[in-house]
């Protein structure tokens, strides 16, 4: 990891080991079980702040600080520049000492000493780049069971204004755009009417509600799924996020977590699968109002908590921080660029590993099945997967995590098409005993006189060694 440690005016430890600018690397060992361990390097250039900088530090708040600080520092991706400032500094509120924006870069308080300034740092960098935790959930399969968190694992009869269109390209867009380095995403929505949820839920005559707890929610998905349009239809991975808009016999509609208390959101999300929340539709409160009734869905309500759910299923969850830490909301962009940075270095190590177990499954199937053929072609995708994952390594140990993340999304897919290749693919269905189980009746008929004609060769050879041999 780059790291830029720039220090304003008047921020200076006294107790700096040497002049600057100098360089110092840290290292630290990431162990994920007893044979895979990660190394990870911080590299870290002390430097005292150009003019430039010195005027955007010289800002009225924080966050005008942060916008004039981006075009003045490394943008490369998995880059980070700490800005150290004053004790005394006005650009941080009271009780605050971390400013983290919205980029990749932080304002730091001195702090007074190095040894508690270099305490800030590693916790500022524990938040914006990796953590020990997110390299595990990594590499989730390597891990023993138990060594992981849950989350490493994660009709009312009216007319409903579903502004879906709009609201992807207000709320979805800007995130979806963000993370195309990770994916290519296409987005579909479809409305289906009288759906139910295939679970009762239970009436509460104290709050004149009906909950779902926490315990029914998994048979909750199945009955829905079955009539969605989208995993049908796709030949790639599915995220699917559900408003459910409850029946009129059935409103208002809560969801309850284990302990028995409401759910603030009113929905849940169901790892790798997506997200459904509960919209509850107002009753008129005059029973001579006509049906269908007209409804607005609030969408930057709903928009919230998708996004939210979006998230977590990417691994996007925060790591828990200091409460002297102020993080600068992303806003429609719905994640920070040290946030991204965050999700392809975890991207990027799994993909490695990923292409590791591929081309180790493959090298155990050749060494298994004697009589393989190899075709140039698929000994050439294992050659460039290896080369790839060899250059994302190498890529990875200087810090050009793009670089990086490319080569090993190259490796995952040349491993992947080695091992499925269809030539090699059979084979896999194919064992020996089944060879004997196709060809003895196609040989055996053929066999069978071939057989009889041998053993009556025999016979007769034997008979004429018995039989005298006449003298004259």
């Amino acid at each position: 990891v780059p790291i830029a440690v720039v220090f304003g005016p008047g921020s200076v430890p006294v107790d700096l080991p040497r002049p600057l600018p100098f360089r110092d690397v840290q290292e630290m060992e990431i162990s994920v079980n007893l044979r895979t361990s990660v190394t990870s390097r911080y590299e870290m250039i002390y430097r005292s702040s150009t003019a430039q900088e010195e005027a955007a530090l010289a800002a009225g708040t924080a966050q005008e600080a942060d916008a004039a600080l981006r075009p003045l520092q490394d943008a490369s991706l998995g880059s980070l520049t700490m800005y150290v400032v004053p004790e005394t500094s006005p650009l941080l509120p009271e009780g605050v000492s971390v400013y983290v924006g919205k980029h990749r870069s932080a304002l730091v308080r001195a702090g007074g000493s190095l040894a508690a300034l270099h305490t800030r740092l590693r916790q500022v960098t524990q938040v914006m780049s990796f953590t020990a935790s997110s390299i595990a959930a990594a590499l989730s399969d390597r891990t023993p069971n138990g060594h992981l968190s849950p989350d490493a694992r994660r009709y009312l009869k009216s007319s409903l204004d579903w502004d879906i269109e709009g609201a992807v390209n207000r709320y979805v867009k800007p995130v979806l755009d963000k993370l195309s380095l990770v994916a290519n995403f296409s987005v579909d929505s479809q409305i289906l009417y009288y759906a139910v949820l295939g679970v009762t839920p239970r009436y509460d005559k104290e709050s004149s509600s009906f909950l779902l707890s926490a315990h029914s929610l998994p048979h909750v998905i199945n009955p829905v799924e079955a009539r969605l349009g989208s995993s049908a239809a796709s030949l790639y991975p599915v995220l699917n996020f559900l408003l459910y808009v409850p029946e009129r016999s059935h409103s208002p509609l809560y969801i309850q977590d284990k302990d028995g208390t409401p759910v603030s959101t009113n929905a849940f999300h169901s790892p790798r699968w997506g997200g459904i929340m509960v919209y509850n539709v107002e009753t008129p409160a005059s029973t001579q109002t006509s049906l269908p009734l007209h409804v607005d869905v609030d969408m930057a309500r709903v928009m919230e908590v998708f996004l939210a759910q979006l998230r977590l299923l990417f691994g996007l969850s925060r790591e828990e921080v200091p409460p002297e830490f102020l993080l600068e909301s992303p806003g429609n962009e719905g994640m920070a660029d040290w946030e991204l940075d965050h999700l392809l270095w975890a991207h990027t190590v799994e993909n490695i590993a990923t292409v590791s177990t591929t081309l180790t499954s493959l090298a155990q199937l050749l060494d298994k099945i004697g009589n393989i053929v190899i075709k140039d072609d698929v000994a050439s995708e294992v050659y460039r997967a290896v080369s790839s994952v060899q250059s994302a390594i190498a890529k990875l140990s200087m810090g050009h995590l793009h670089a990086a993340f490319q080569a090993s999304k190259e490796a995952v897919t040349c491993s992947e098409r080695a091992f499925f290749d269809p030539s090699l693919l059979h084979l896999l269905y194919f064992p020996d005993d089944q060879k004997f189980a196709i060809y003895i009746p196609l040989f055996l008929p053929m066999a069978v006189p071939i057989l009889l004609s041998l053993v009556k060769i025999v016979r007769e050879t034997r008979q004429c060694k018995k039989e005298p041999i006449k003298m004259d």
